[in-house]
């Protein structure tokens, strides 16, 4: 195991192999995100499975949702196949069996474009725009706190929750959609999303319900 380090040429060699087999554009930017996620981790050592098992672990002390450290492993095993390094590839979190459907159980695509276009058509932005970042950033609702003025222009996030910090990135087309809505409702800093009286969302929002009839 030598020379093993995440260099900009191996990515974009990546990148390109990820066109070659027709990824979309948003899984080439997931996978783009979640590489250089484990190469800041990294930093200048190089890439190991030991190194890679301290990162996965790293994720879950930092708070992240088994689904979503499933996720951003599967985009760094996928790197490693592509590069032969078979033995850096880790294992995924065993995830137990479902009892019940929890509160914040992932949607389908086609749950969630079709809640989204529900909002807009109903004419609720603001929770259109709310579960377009949840799903953009990966955030629970409890979190859409740190989602602030100041982080949408920076890009990035910082996530405090029970007592730890993580970085959330916000990428470009989000970051688009999120700039347009504080300059719509003239938000000059702070929380974009707040309830009516001006407080944190909680863990439920509403989702979009059939129009009554007239």
């Amino acid at each position: 195991m030598k020379n093993r380090f995440l260099s900009e040429e191996i990515i974009q060699k990546f990148n390109t192999h990820l066109l070659e087999e027709e990824r979309s554009e948003k899984t080439i930017e997931k996978y783009n995100r979640d590489i250089s996620a484990l190469r800041r981790f990294a930093e200048e050592r190089e890439i190991s499975k030991e190194l890679v098992i301290a990162y996965k672990q790293h994720l879950i002390e930092s708070g992240y949702a088994e689904r979503s450290v499933n996720s951003m492993l599967a985009a760094v095993n996928s790197l490693f196949q592509f590069l032969e390094w078979y033995d850096c590839r880790v294992k995924a979190i065993k995830l137990s069996p479902e009892i019940y459907r929890p509160d914040e159980k992932e949607l389908t695509r086609n749950e969630y474009e079709r809640l989204v276009n529900t909002a807009m058509k109903q004419g609720k932005e603001k929770l259109a725009v709310i579960l377009q970042t949840i799903c953009g950033t990966g955030i629970r609702i409890s979190e859409l706190q740190f989602i602030t003025v100041e982080a949408v222009k920076r890009g990035e996030a910082k996530v405090h929750c029970k007592g730890k910090t993580r970085k959330v990135f916000i990428v470009s087309e989000l970051k688009t959609l999120l700039l347009d809505f504080i300059k719509k409702n003239h938000i000059k800093s702070g929380p974009i999303f707040l309830s009516k009286t001006g407080k944190p969302m909680n863990r439920t929002i509403s989702p979009p319900g059939p129009r009554a009839r007239s």
